[in-house]
């Protein structure tokens, strides 16, 4: 069974998300600093290695109505590159209020507002993935996929 990354891809940070071997449990693995697209996708594909992954979540954020955002447009650019050049299937989530749900999270665990910055990406890409992995999981019976 291969684990899942999830991606929480920001103009600044990609938080970095994993997947237990059974594919039912998501949790922070790391944020990614973006510098430039280039050396995202070097620690990106460290991952991918170290890790065997070969699907990727990755949340887009899309507005109430449901169309596209400027930010949405940047992502799927930036994620629909992965494929060719890493050999993973992509899938795109719905990541509405998910950076709002980490805050409130990081926010009831009483982690000081200088250091919730750290994790908020993680955290971010963690709720990502689980929303996947629960609606995969439930569409399959809670069978492993």
């Amino acid at each position: 069974m291969n684990r899942i990354l999830g991606l929480d891809v920001g103009d600044k940070y990609i938080g970095v998300s994993i997947s237990d071997a059974t594919c039912t449990i998501a949790s922070n693995l790391v944020t990614i600093s973006r510098t430039s697209n280039d050396k995202a996708y070097e620690e990106i594909e460290k991952i991918l290695n170290e890790c065997g992954i070969e699907k990727v979540v990755v949340g887009v954020p899309i507005n109430m109505d449901g169309s596209e955002t400027v930010m949405s447009k940047r992502i799927r650019k930036f994620a629909k590159k992965l494929t060719p050049k890493f050999g993973v299937e992509v899938i795109f989530q719905d990541e509405r209020f998910t950076s709002i749900e980490a805050e409130r999270t990081l926010i009831k665990s009483n982690v000081r507002r200088e250091n919730r910055k750290k994790y908020i990406d993680q955290l971010a890409a963690s709720i990502i993935l689980q929303t996947y992995l629960d609606r995969m999981n439930n569409e399959n019976d809670g069978k492993v996929f």
